[in-house]
């Protein structure tokens, strides 16, 4: 019977760990962080369109992740979409002249924001603004200005 009751609690030991290696593995995949991500500083960037770009999406430079959109909230006074952007405290030389874009990784992943450096002497600092931007490009947008070039002949 003992022998029965530690097999018996072994197994729930078993699948508690297999659970709890699950809900962590959601948690990577959905790109919550458990552990409060609150290192780093804040820049923001203001777009005139910034398409399907979400809140924890990638910040990146070179390919590499150095960050995460924080949030994406609207000016109603300029009309723009203002992206706070949470850089990690590692990358702390971004020069002031650096050009951010939003772009789609594959044909249709998700949005992300590229970071691009500048030479400036200057580095931004937690609060400062990136001024040189580039909006998403939007699909349907491109596809209706070919087709409009195509159908007056300038193409």
């Amino acid at each position: 019977m003992a022998r029965q009751r530690n097999i018996e609690i072994l197994v729930g030991a078993f699948m508690v760990a297999g659970f709890v290696a699950l809900f962590f593995l959601a948690m990577q995949v959905s790109n919550l962080n458990l552990a409060g991500g609150d290192e780093g500083y804040r820049l923001t960037a203001r777009f005139a369109n910034v398409g399907s770009l979400k809140a924890r999406a990638p910040v990146s430079m070179a390919g590499v992740r150095v960050g995460r959109v924080e949030a994406v909230d609207f000016d109603p006074r300029t009309f723009e979409a203002v992206v706070t952007l949470r850089i990690d405290s590692a990358v702390d030389n971004l020069p002031m002249d650096t050009f951010a874009n939003v772009f789609t990784s594959g044909l249709l992943g998700e949005q992300y924001v590229a970071l691009e450096p500048g030479g400036s002497p200057d580095v931004l600092r937690d609060g400062d603004e990136i001024m040189q931007t580039q909006s998403a490009m939007i699909l349907e947008q491109m596809i209706g200005q070919f087709l409009f070039s195509k159908a007056s002949g300038d193409g």
